[in-house]
């Protein structure tokens, strides 16, 4: 059979094409849009920077910002420190623990509807279970709103979030563990080293590296929490636990602003690739170099 050098190129094309016309051209779209104010139906009017320009001076803009800023924050050495926990804690050679390995894992495949009715149940400030114990068992007469509470709203959402998305971290940490030598353990033993001493001076040394992967896609994951806060709050009470990525659906698919919520995407873009290369400078200084 003749060989065709476009044959490799054919095969691949269906690819290229699926990521230019999904991909590459929204990116390219939404960039464009952005310059416009335009609400889907009527012709697009190019605005310049205006949209940026109305987004720095909003005080809702910079609400939503510090909201996405604390959960981020909060959400991913929570995330990180949480599955490496439990990745510590189902490193066992026990009967069994492929059984508790997967239920530690469950939260993370888990639907967040799902997730977020239970959880909902949870936090109800009349019949909510949380509520029920803080007043039976603690004899708080008036014990938080959690959801409906300003204060409380968006910490409610980032433990729900810590909890559903630990398994992942979990998963990628306990592949970490298993990649340590069992010599170095051994040496420690013999040099009098207790759990303690092997943890801090073995284990998180030597995953710095599967520590900085996991630090990234939980900061992905932060800067584009969406799921939780559509299912549990909705943004409320008055925009407290409203996100970026929340509030851009808000413009897009409420408001019907495209131009304004395109300006508010690339925004956020902005900040996650200054984080990200930010946290790619700084792991020189933290990361463990291994061959």
């Amino acid at each position: 059979m003749r060989y065709n050098r476009l044959t490799p190129y054919l095969f691949v094309l269906p690819m290229i094409l699926g990521l230019i016309i999904f991909r590459l051209g929204p990116i390219i779209a939404s960039f464009l849009i952005s310059f416009t104010t335009w609400r889907g139906t009527s012709k697009p009017v190019f605005v310049g920077f205006d949209n940026y320009s109305e987004a720095f001076s909003s005080d809702v803009f910079w609400e939503v910002l510090r909201n996405t800023l604390v959960f981020a924050l909060i959400y991913v050495p929570g995330t990180m420190f949480l599955g490496l926990a439990l990745a510590l804690l189902i490193n066992q050679q026990l009967r069994g623990i492929s059984f508790f390995r997967g239920i530690y894992y469950l939260p993370a495949i888990t639907s967040m509807v799902a997730v977020a009715l239970v959880w909902n149940w949870i936090f109800a400030s009349r019949f909510g279970l949380l509520n029920y114990v803080l007043r039976t068992v603690f004899l708080i007469p008036d014990p938080p709103r959690w959801l409906s509470d300003s204060e409380t709203a968006l910490y409610v959402l980032i433990i729900v979030s810590i909890w559903k998305s630990a398994g992942l971290p979990m998963m990628v940490y306990l592949a970490g563990l298993k990649g340590i030598p069992n010599t170095l353990y051994e040496a420690a033993n013999i040099d009098g080293a207790n759990g303690w001493d092997r943890l801090r001076h073995i284990t998180i040394p030597m995953l710095t590296p599967v520590s900085f992967f996991v630090l990234i896609i939980t900061l992905f994951d932060a800067f584009g929490t969406f799921e939780v806060t559509f299912a549990m709050t909705g943004g409320g009470p008055l925009n407290s636990s409203t996100t970026l990525p929340f509030y851009i659906y808000q413009n897009s698919f409420r408001f019907f602003r495209y131009g304004f919520a395109s300006s508010l995407a690339y925004i956020l873009m902005i900040v996650v690739v200054v984080l990200t290369a930010i946290n790619f400078w700084a792991r020189k200084h933290w990361v463990q170099q291994t061959n």
